[in-house]
Parts: C-alpha cells; structure tokens; sequence
C-alpha cells in the first residue's frame, strides 16, 4: 500500500535524530570561532559575486544558503535573538549546536528525548536565576552604559582604538530619543558613507538624506530655517482631456509659451512669498521652476522617498502638504541648521534641530564599502544592546562570566532533581561551558586551563571571565574592566537557544515530498 507520494522520502528514529542534530551542530559550528572579542571574520560570496565580510553571527547565518530543515531552526534562534535584543546571536546559536551534541550523547545512553526536553527545560530554569542573580545592582547611568556599548562593539570590525569614542555617540543618540516610556530605537537611524576611517563618524541631531539641489545656484546651508514637505508635481499641469490646440502665427505661440513660463514662475513665486526656506518635494519638479527658486534663494530637493520625507516632516514639525495653494505657515516646519556636504560623488542633506526634533541620525563612516557596512552592524547592534540594557532591565558581567556563573548555579541545582532528568540538567550545563571555552580558544588560551582557572576564581570571587589583552587574554573580574552585557541578552540566548534544541530533539521521523 502506497500511502506517500513515489517520490517522497522518509528519514524515522535514530536516523532522523542523528541526521537533524548534525545539521544544527554543523550550524552552530560554523559562526563558533566568531565568538568574542578576538573572533575571526568570515568572507561570503554570492553566486554573483557580492562579497561580505562580517563576524556578526546573524548576518553570516542569513547569508547562507541553509536548506535543511534542522540547520533552519538554528537560523532562526539567531533571528529571533537579534530581533528580540540585537545582539548576542553568536552565542545563541553556539549554545544551541552545543545543547544538540549533548543531547546527541545522552541519546546515545538511552536517556528517552522526552526525558532531555524536561530536563533542557529545567535547566533554562536555572539558567535565567543566575542571570538574575549575576545582575548588577547599580544606575545606569552614561559610563555603565557606555562600557556596555563598547564591550559590544569590541571586535566587531571597529577597532579597539574606535570603540570608545563609538560607544560614546551611541550613547548619545539612545539618551536623545529616551523620554519617560523608555528608548524609542526606530527614531535613530544609521546611515553610512565610505571615504574616512570610523573614528570619522558623528551624531546628528536630525536626520540625513542622500540628495542633491536641484539647481547648481542654490544655497548649500541655511540657519533657522523654514521647511515644506509637498507631495506634488511642481511642473506645467495637463488637461485631463484630449485637446489639440491650433496655433496661426508666432504671437499666438510666444503667447502660450509665455504662459507657460509665468505658470512655473508662479510655482516658484508662491513657494518663495509663502516664506519657505527649503522645500522637500515628493515628486518632479520641472528645470524651470528649479531655476526660478535658485534666482529667488530657496534651497529644493525632489523626487524624495516616502521614507525620507516622513521623516524630515517628523524632524522638523513639518506637515505634508498636497497642494501649494493656500499656503500657511503652521504648516511648515522648522531646522537650526539644513545644509548641504559633497562626500566623494555624492550629496548628502542635513536636516539638523527640528523644531519636533525626535529623531537622530549616525553618519558611520568607513574607509571601504566592506568597512562601512560592517561598522553599521556594529553600530546597530550596541544601539540594540543599550536599549535593551535601560527598557529590559540591568547588565551582568561579560567575558564569559554569566556563563560560567550559570553553569555553576545549574550543577548545584541539579542535586535535587530526581531520575534521569538530572543528566539532561548536567548536559545543559555543561552545553553552557562552550561559552567560556570557545572565548578562551578565541584569545589564544588553552581552554581546558582557562575554564579550570574560571571555575577556581569563581568560587572564590563569585564573578570570573577572559580578558582579552593584546593577542592573547587572562582570568580575571570582567566588571573591573568594564566588559558588561545586557542581562536580556543572556535571558533570551538561553530562551531560544533552549526552544529551538528541544524542538528538534523531539523530532524521530523527517518525511520530505
């Protein structure tokens, strides 16, 4: 009896459980030695030739062409990590490759899946007691901030070197867009721009916009200036029907040239007379209103996106007008400053200190494309880290210190659980230790002794990590040296890391059609 398709295949019991906990190992594996301040960077290359280079473990994931299934749910945990918190997606996916190699051994002795899955889970328990445990109880006020922006940055294609004065324009722009209901990270925007090294890259207060004048004899900057956003055509307007008109002599047609002429002046008039400053047009303006507006002093730009126009009428107070008739002054907006800078072949537009200034840019620059590009990962992701740090609550030592710190509290919770379920506790701290030794390898420490000395000064001390000097590290306090991470980091690694493991180690038949 056929029941399946002819050409459909089935993969059942130890088979499939082998097969899928591979896939996720092989995964987890291939981001492993990116891990840390001290991690190695990957090149990946498209079909067409387009050329990345990133340690940031959810970019390297998505940039993989991973088709089977397993390896997909371990894509995932890097997605749903850097959704969630914006970092930490490395570890993650490290711990979740490690938690299915140790549910592979206890497999291996008969332990049912059912039973690890109980025991993962209570584990996870555990692990997120620790972390609240290991969180400081101190303000975060702009130093512990900036440490921990920096400590996620580290490494991360910015440079030692640049890393403080980067963390300190993150810091900048998440306090600007913070009011009384937390950090509104959508209202800070990175933008990149290749031609000078990272330490180039600054804060606006405004936003910023790839466009140029429409006219060479435009002004380039103003100070207090008054803004329009219009969603409109500024071009000679068209009947809606057919018509032909049938023109005798030159006067009739210098006639209706001239009217034509005096329509886009008007365009122009009413934009200059209405006191407008700078005008931000959604649509096509034609040369000649352009010209009219350069000979009256009014700086113009067209053919705007809907994105950037938003948010230009966001940063200044602007409304979005749909017609120039009637103009009105509390429909305009307000900038300190709107300027004009050539970068390389391109003109970008500052709109800086709206009048309803909510939103902030960071111009990251870079001294190549691969550069550029890696830097705003980098940016994005301490921007992600110290919001989740002031809305998600608290920071815990870095450097491996909140792993080993886990993998402790796990293994003394372990003693009162019953049956078998304490191995699968046991496993998962042991899972957790892949944190620290793969730190360790990163910075050229033997691992087995750096986890040793690890356990040895945490039992001491109650906190031990690697600290990462030079081209190798030592064992010491983290919190000494300022390397902290978000607490919310470490909670939703575990979380995800432990859904994911769980869910593919209870799969025992893989059908494919």
């Amino acid at each position: 009896m056929f029941i399946l398709a002819e050409d459909s295949e089935r993969t059942r019991g130890e088979d499939a459980q082998s097969s899928n906990i591979q896939a996720g190992k092989a995964i987890a594996e291939s981001v492993r030695t990116t891990l840390g301040p001290r991690g190695m960077d990957k090149m990946l290359v498209s079909d067409d030739g387009d050329v990345v280079i990133t340690n940031d473990g959810a970019t390297i994931l998505e940039e993989m062409d991973i088709e089977h299934p397993a390896a997909q749910m371990i894509v995932e945990v890097a997605e749903t990590q850097e959704e969630e918190v914006g970092d930490g997606t490395t570890t993650a996916s490290v711990l979740a490759g490690r938690l299915l190699a140790q549910a592979e051994d206890l497999l291996e002795d008969d332990v049912h899946p059912t039973t690890i899955v109980e025991g993962y889970h209570e584990a996870s328990a555990l692990a997120l007691e620790a972390v609240e445990e290991m969180t400081l109880d101190e303000e975060l006020d702009d130093d512990l901030l900036r440490k921990v922006t920096e400590s996620s940055m580290t490494g991360k294609g910015t440079g030692d070197v640049d890393a403080e004065a980067l963390a300190e324009t993150v810091v900048g722009a998440v306090r600007a867009v913070e009011d009384g209901d937390g950090v509104s990270r959508d209202n800070v925007t990175v933008r990149t721009q290749t031609g000078a090294s990272s330490s180039a890259t600054e804060l606006v207060e405004g936003v910023i916009a790839e466009e140029e004048p429409l006219h060479e004899d435009m002004p380039r900057s103003f100070t207090d200036a008054t803004v329009a956003v219009l969603d409109l055509d500024l071009e000679i307007s068209e009947a809606n029907i057919d018509a032909e008109y049938d023109i005798t002599d030159v006067d009739q047609l210098n006639e209706a040239i001239e009217a034509e002429q005096a329509e886009l002046r008007g365009y122009a008039g009413t934009v200059s007379e209405a006191g407008i400053d700078v005008a931000f047009v959604t649509g096509d303006v034609e040369d000649t209103v352009a010209s009219y507006l350069a000979e009256l002093g009014v700086l113009a730009f067209d053919s705007l996106s809907d994105d950037d126009a938003g948010s230009i009428a966001r940063a200044t107070g602007a409304r979005t007008l749909g017609s120039i008739d009637d103009l009105d002054e509390d429909d305009f907006g307000a900038a300190e400053a709107v300027r004009v800078e050539r970068f390389a072949d391109e003109d970008l537009v500052f709109v800086e200190g709206g009048r309803a200034a909510e939103a902030v840019t960071v111009l990251a620059r870079g001294g190549t494309e691969h550069v550029a590009d890696e830097l705003e990962r980098a940016l994005n992701d301490a921007l992600d880290v110290a919001t989740a740090a002031l809305d998600a609550g608290g920071v815990v030592p870095g450097a491996g210190a909140s792993e080993i710190a886990i993998a402790d509290h796990i293994r003394s919770g372990s003693a009162g659980i019953e049956g078998r379920r304490q191995l699968a506790v046991e496993a998962f701290a042991d899972a957790v230790d892949i944190v620290p030794r793969t730190l360790a390898e990163n910075t050229g420490l033997d691992p087995i002794d750096a986890l040793v000395e690890l356990r040895s000064l945490h039992d001491e001390t109650g906190v031990a990590g690697i600290i990462s000097e030079g081209q190798t590290g030592h064992i010491d306090d983290p919190v000494e040296y300022g390397i902290l991470d978000p607490a919310a980091v470490k909670r939703e690694a575990v979380e995800s890391a432990t859904e994911a493991a769980t869910m593919i180690v209870r799969i025992d038949d893989v059908i494919s059609s």
